[in-house]
């Protein structure tokens, strides 16, 4: 029996005689209700019986009622009770006048009342009985009544055993009412009461229009009113149907389940050879050809039509699609059963309307026979799931010195300062002794320590952050140290100077005056200003960019033992920037630069340097790794105030499992407030994803925002992603092509890649093919195989571009020389048979079988039937017909399951390939999808 009755009759003028007797036993049911309880588990009486047995001989479908069926499994006088009461009361249209159907509805015995009767109706009108009762008596037209019904245990499980959560759910169904019952809004009338029945609580519901003859209710329109009802019912039993193992319900949903997905997998394993398909097909390609007008099927004439039912129905004979078309039958039908007793017969597939868009598929395959048209097969071969970004750190930055300690120039009280705002084994770290005693110094008009306060206020080392403050020090401190140089021309003041201009403290940011300091300290053999000058030349700041030279100052440099210079020395010869790869010559200096940050951060205690320290044990740079070590050096450079620290002090942690996730988001969090675009890119993956905070997309999308308006290219291809599958936020495609440009503007291939599928299908936007192979063009020269492979494809096929065949065979190579199995596949066709390219067997099958290694039927195929000359089109055109038929099934499964696409196929896919791999497959047999 189904879950939820809803059964729907309509009023007219009073019974016939013949039924008196039924309005006789309404006249006279208080008493019957008035029964001793004890006596409802009693037989039914001689009465009732008779009773009942012609009320199923006058209303044969009352034997549907779920009543009914109760008292046929426990013929009780209580059972009998209430079957009798809910047949008449369904019935009413046989049994009396409109007023005694409103009143008998509204004050019956066991309605639960709403103030002073039962009725209800929209939020703020009022209800009257009587002038209820009068305007439906006067209404010349049909009262439709409806009956929606629950078993008791359904109605408390799911709160339906008050009027309460009846009067929410249908004044929220206005809009279905007027919708099923084509009555307008501002015309309808609707009236309801609840019954709180001890086995099946239900609702009688009243429905006409204020205007005379309007209105109408069909079967279809019943039977979609019940299946709106029964979902938001049973909201809850459909959302959690993979969930609920322990009900036998939800077990049964999850067995139909399964069986679909393994039968979706294995038929994506196997290749369609039919001759009737085969037959047909050749058939209506000539047919269209020779067809005018629009080439769908609603347009055919009607022998065409049939040719294309045959081959549907014919595609669907094959034992797998058969299985799998009557299991989404059987998925469809677990739905059915909570409000329908009555399944509908499983028809032939052409005349299932669901699927109706594979007869113009049909119709679009049979077309590019015709033509002579290249097909490439990839329609049902997922593509490679997109990889995320990884949030990589660039160790890119630049490093600045700590100062270099001059011993016999520092004063005693100054450094002391420095002790307590770095801290020492001797002395604990402490900010506010720090700024008194870097107060009286520069007071006393030392540059140092108003250098130092400046970076106080500046980083908020004790302090609140006051730029304006730590400018006026930094003004201060380059006035005293000018003045200091005018007097005594020195190195390493000309250095500190020509820090001051290149970083823009206390002054305007000036690269060329930087350079020009830096020279005189350079010309002076200052190790430090040699590696500054360095850095210039490398990145073309106030002077014109120079590898070479860059190159032979951090050499002098690194002589002089400046760790800094050896650490830029080894991403040179890492990267053969200026020089060529030399790995053993990177590693020396990565290892000299480790030793050397470790001596000068054990003296000075800089922040900048205990970062480093931390990033280069985290990675294993000049060292080995130990992440325990650079959790140790990021905690103290983070606590001064490091952002780059508190990010990758946040990731090491959440990475290694090391500290608390709270306290670590919170050290991430710090450095995303204070600007750093990679911090705020790393939430932003967090709060998406729900790990180790609670999922909320508004922060993720503030963080994303906030890293992608710092030119971040992660951050801007993420709002891309999350802009266009609309799937945690709602979709906008404009969004979404505005930060896939923006990153795409930055250099990401991904995103150009994602940006030119975009362009080329005009979904959302104005197609734009030359745009499209623009991007797709600047993705695949960065070596994205996807992109290589569709400029393959459009240049082969040459519908939206030229056709060029070379220009085409280039860039499948580049994709299938990077291990893309479809352009593998492509290639390995082509060489197949003579065509456009020659026939080539030995490169065919070197192409087909990497391509087949990889899990590609339609490679395999080709492999076992090399020597064969016979056009492999016809074979191929069932096959991939069946591939996408298969999808259409798996996109109304997903939908009509009410889950995400790829959300819970995930899992299922990953327990069919761990199935597949006890089954003596490989692990890389099909490739994940790709979620754009």
């Amino acid at each position: 029996m189904p879950k939820i009755i809803f059964t729907s009759q309509y009023m007219r003028d009073a019974p016939p005689a013949q039924l008196e007797n039924y309005v006789k036993y309404i006249g006279t049911r208080e008493g019957v209700e008035k029964i001793d309880e004890s006596k409802l588990l009693l037989p039914a009486t001689v009465k009732q019986r008779q009773l009942i047995g012609q009320l199923i001989r006058d209303i044969p479908t009352a034997k549907d009622m779920l009543e009914y069926a109760d008292y046929c499994e426990s013929p009780t006088i209580g059972n009998a009770t209430e079957f009798i009461s809910l047949a008449l009361e369904q019935n009413l249209n046989l049994i009396g006048k409109r007023e005694n159907y409103v009143d008998y509805i509204a004050g019956r015995p066991r309605v639960e009342r709403i103030g002073e009767h039962g009725l209800f109706t929209d939020a703020g009108v009022p209800v009257v009985l009587a002038q209820v009762q009068e305007d439906v008596c006067n209404h010349k037209g049909a009262v439709w009544t409806h009956v929606i019904s629950l078993r008791r245990e359904d109605a408390a499980r799911l709160g339906y055993d008050s009027g309460r959560q009846w009067q929410d759910l249908l004044r929220s169904k206005k809009a279905m009412l007027c919708k099923h019952m084509k009555i307008d809004s501002e015309n309808l009338r609707w009236y309801a009461a609840f019954h709180n029945e001890s086995h099946h609580p239900h609702v009688h519901l009243m429905v006409y229009s204020s205007k005379d003859n309007d209105g109408f209710l069909t079967e279809p329109a019943i039977e979609a009113m019940r299946s709106e009802l029964a979902h938001d019912i049973f909201r809850q039993d459909f959302a959690h149907i993979y969930e609920h193992q322990n009900e036998a319900r939800s077990q049964l949903k999850q067995g139909a389940a399964d069986v679909l997905a393994e039968l979706l997998s294995q038929v994506q394993d196997c290749v369609c050879e039919n001759k009737a398909i085969e037959a047909d097909l050749l058939l209506l390609s000539k047919r269209l050809q020779n067809t005018g007008g629009k080439k769908v099927y609603g347009y055919l004439k009607a022998d065409v039509k049939a040719i294309i039912d045959r081959i549907v129905d014919e595609l669907s004979k094959g034992e797998r699609i058969d299985k799998l078309y009557r299991a989404w039958n059987d998925w469809q039908n677990e739905i059915l059963k909570t409000y329908t007793n009555k399944l509908p017969p499983l028809p032939p597939l052409s005349q299932q309307k669901q699927f109706k868009s594979i007869k113009n598929m049909v119709i679009a395959e049979a077309l590019k026979l015709g033509g002579h048209h290249v097909s490439f097969e990839d329609e049902a071969v997922p593509e490679p799931e997109l990889p995320e970004p990884a949030d990589v750190h660039s160790d890119d930055v630049f490093l600045e010195p700590a100062d270099t300690v001059f011993r016999a120039e520092w004063s005693k009280q100054y450094k002391l300062a420095r002790k307590y705002l770095y801290g020492s084994e001797d002395v604990p770290q402490d900010f506010d002794k720090a700024y008194s005693l870097f107060l009286l110094e520069a007071e006393s008009g030392n540059a140092l320590a108003m250098h130092d306060l400046g970076r106080m206020f500046v980083d908020g080392l004790g302090r609140e952050i006051d730029l304006q403050a730590a400018h006026a020090w930094y003004e201060k401190a380059l006035a005293a140290f000018l003045s200091a140089e005018e007097e005594k021309a020195k190195p390493y003041l000309e250095y500190r100077i020509g820090k001051m201009y290149a970083a823009g403290l206390g002054t305007a940011q000036g690269y060329g005056q930087a350079a020009s300091w830096f020279q005189e300290a350079v010309e002076k053999n200052h190790k430090y200003a040699q590696y500054s000058l360095g850095c210039l030349y490398s990145r073309g700041q106030g002077v014109s960019q120079d590898y070479a030279q860059a190159l032979r100052l951090y050499t002098l440099s690194a002589d002089q033992g400046n760790p800094y210079a050896d650490y830029e020395l080894a991403k040179m010869y890492r990267d053969g920037v200026g020089t060529p790869v030399d790995v053993t010559a990177s590693e020396q200096h990565f290892k000299a630069a480790f030793t050397g940050f470790y001596r000068l951060e054990k003296d000075s205690h800089d922040d900048k340097l205990q970062y480093r320290l931390g990033q280069m044990l985290y990675t294993g740079t000049g060292t080995e790794k130990d992440a325990q070590a650079a959790v140790s050096y990021l905690e103290k450079s983070a606590q001064l105030g490091n952002v780059n620290a508190q990010y990758l002090l946040g990731k090491v942690c959440l990475e290694t499992g090391i500290g608390n996730p709270a306290h670590v988001i919170a050290w991430m969090t710090k450095a995303a407030e204070a600007g750093n675009a990679e911090a705020q890119y790393a939430l932003g993956k967090l709060y998406r994803d729900g790990l180790h905070v609670e999922k909320d997309m508004q922060k993720a999308v503030a963080m994303f925002t906030a890293a992608a308006e710092q030119k971040n290219e992660y951050a801007a291809y993420q709002l891309g992603k999350l802009y266009l599958s609309g799937t945690d936020i709602p979709k906008n495609v404009s969004k979404a092509v505005k930060w896939f440009t923006l990153s795409s503007d930055l250099g990401n291939s991904y995103a150009q890649y994602a940006l030119a599928k975009l362009y080329l299908t005009g979904d959302g936007i104005p197609k734009d093919v030359g745009a499209a192979i623009r991007l797709f063009t600047l993705s695949a020269e960065q070596k994205n195989e996807f992109a290589a492979y569709q400029l393959g494809k459009l240049y082969f096929q040459g519908e939206d571009v030229p056709k060029n065949v070379e220009a085409a065979i280039r860039w499948l190579i580049a994709s299938a020389e990077q291990g893309n199995q479809l352009a593998q596949y492509a290639l390995g066709k082509l060489y197949f048979y003579d065509g456009d390219v020659p026939r080539d067997k030995e490169r065919s099958l070197y192409w087909l079988g990497l391509s087949a290694a990889q899990g590609n039927i339609y490679a395999q195929y080709l492999i076992d039937n090399i020597s064969s000359y016979r056009n492999p089109s016809m074979l191929l055109v069932a096959t991939r017909m069946m591939h996408r038929l298969e999808n259409l099934f798996r996109e109304d499964y997903r939908r009509t399951a009410g889950i995400a696409a790829g959300q819970i196929d995930r899992k299922r896919r990953r327990k069919l390939q761990e199935k597949k791999q006890a089954q003596g497959h490989k692990r890389d047999d099909h490739a994940p999808q790709i979620h754009l």
